[in-house]
């Protein structure tokens, strides 16, 4: 299923991505067999009658596990300690256009303050070309922190990036007893 979703021109455009078996195994094995510190977290949508169907696919990690990437956006900022980044795609092109992304996104933040007591941020960078993207995260509550040049996922695109940030919402003040 993530070959065939890799290999959809919607979303090799913005991941380009070998979408072999082997290319597959290869690059998301390590995270599936938890050899790596990411999450590679399945979309699900369920239907009327409740059954769920998958719709995509959400990475996700902590910036400082990769250093090389803490590197690479040096230039156009610092990234804290505690942040976390995301990358994610919808499958089938239908599914697409539908206001699922922002859903998506905004599910996976907030199951991200539940499942990462320690995390801070999530601080996101996307193609500047990438309009659907950042258009995506500003819908689910985030907001562009810097803009810069960075490596770009596809060969074909300019190294222009925007970054987005969403802050970890403040603990609800306690009813005094």
């Amino acid at each position: 299923m993530l070959a065939t979703w890799l290999g959809r021109p919607h979303v090799a455009r913005w991941w380009n991505h070998e979408f072999t078996a082997a290319a597959v195994d290869r690059d998301f094995g390590p995270s599936a067999r938890g050899e790596e510190p990411n999450e590679d977290l399945l979309v699900l949508l369920s239907d009327e009658r409740g059954r769920d169907r998958p719709v995509g696919l959400v990475q996700r990690s902590y910036w400082h596990d990769y250093p090389e990437y803490v590197t690479e956006i040096a230039p156009i900022m610092t990234i804290p300690a505690d942040a976390v980044t995301i990358d994610y795609l919808i499958g089938d092109p239908a599914d697409t256009g539908r206001g699922l992304g922002p859903t998506i996104i905004a599910a996976v933040a907030a199951d991200t303050w539940r499942a990462h007591p320690r995390a801070g941020s999530i601080i996101v960078p996307v193609a500047a070309g990438n309009r659907a993207s950042w258009r995506a995260l500003e819908k689910a509550g985030f907001v562009r922190i810097a803009e810069g040049d960075l490596p770009p996922d596809n060969p074909i695109d300019p190294p222009a990036h925007v970054v987005y940030r969403l802050d970890r919402p403040a603990p609800a003040p306690s009813s005094g007893a």
